[in-house]
């Protein structure tokens, strides 16, 4: 692997944390609803899972492996994005915050797509 493309692997890992942190942050402002509690234990299980599978991707024994973690990591991050529509916020804040991270969350999608169309 080149310098360049190693850089950009970090860089994703570092996204995808980031997302995660920004997600945790954001539901620690959400009103405490019995359905909002239930949404956002999901929420930051499928945010902190995309970052997950992507680190054990990079660690993958074979190619096989590699695709099918980052199956993983799209499949996460569109279920991310599932649950960011359906939290409640109280706040236009709280709604902007939201967007940002419905907006991450399908940019995620696509680089991940993008990855896949690569390794075939």
């Amino acid at each position: 692997m080149t310098k360049t493309q190693n850089s950009k692997q970090y860089d994703l890992e570092e996204r995808t944390l980031k997302f995660t942190k920004q997600v945790i942050k954001f539901v620690k402002h959400l009103p405490r609803t019995i359905a909002n509690i239930e949404i956002t234990k999901q929420l930051v299980r499928a945010s902190g899972s995309v970052g997950a599978n992507y680190i054990e991707a990079n660690e993958a024994l074979s190619k096989k492996d590699f695709v099918m973690r980052v199956k993983i990591c799209r499949k996460e991050a569109k279920e991310s994005r599932y649950w960011l529509k359906l939290t409640e916020v109280n706040s236009e804040d709280a709604e902007k915050q939201r967007q940002l991270l419905i907006q991450e969350a399908t940019e995620l999608m696509k680089i991940f797509g993008a990855i896949l169309e690569k390794t075939k």
